[in-house]
């Protein structure tokens, strides 16, 4: 599974959870009429929205990438497994964090909403990352592929070598 394509869905995943957690926390405060709930969520949104947007800055996506960039071993074959299941193995923490925060958020609408501002942060910080690897390639001609493993470890990558573009098209 190309690394863009792994960063990509899990920002989608992440912004996704954000949105279930934020359906939550309202149906769960409107029908408990927790005013203090709403306005409490409302101010923690608003600062994981502005830490996200600091933390995704452009120049800082590098930085959340370079250490499982660096470690890449260089290859020329494709790791065995279906994208899918790489993913699945991968992002499972997501869902199972926002399947226990859903869960809970129906009766503690506080749970559900710390887990959708942290969802928020996180998504608006990693959403640089897709365009600071894809530029990382297209400069030194390689693409990045995730290799299996654990979800609680970290990211292994592989590189193979592939045609630089500005080669492309070149008399």
């Amino acid at each position: 599974m190309p690394y863009t394509d792994l960063l990509r869905i899990t920002v989608f995943l992440v912004a996704a959870e954000a949105t279930a957690l934020g359906a939550v926390t309202a149906i769960a405060a409107s029908r408990d009429g927790d005013a203090t709930a709403v306005v409490v969520a409302g101010a923690w949104w608003a600062i994981a929205v502005i830490l996200g947007i600091f933390l995704g800055r452009p120049g800082r996506a590098v930085d959340g990438v370079r250490d499982a960039l660096a470690r890449a071993r260089t290859t020329t074959s494709l790791p065995p497994e279906s994208p899918a299941r790489i993913a699945a193995v991968r992002l499972w923490p997501i869902g199972l964090t926002a399947l226990a925060a859903g869960v809970l958020g129906i009766v503690y609408p506080g749970v559900a909403a710390v887990g959708a501002g942290y969802a928020l942060l996180v998504a608006l910080a990693m959403r640089t990352r897709e365009a600071a690897v894809l530029g990382i390639e297209q400069r030194d001609g390689v693409k990045f592929y995730v290799v299996p493993n654990a979800a609680l470890r970290p990211i292994q990558l592989v590189r193979t070598p592939g045609l630089r573009s500005d080669r492309l098209g070149a008399s």
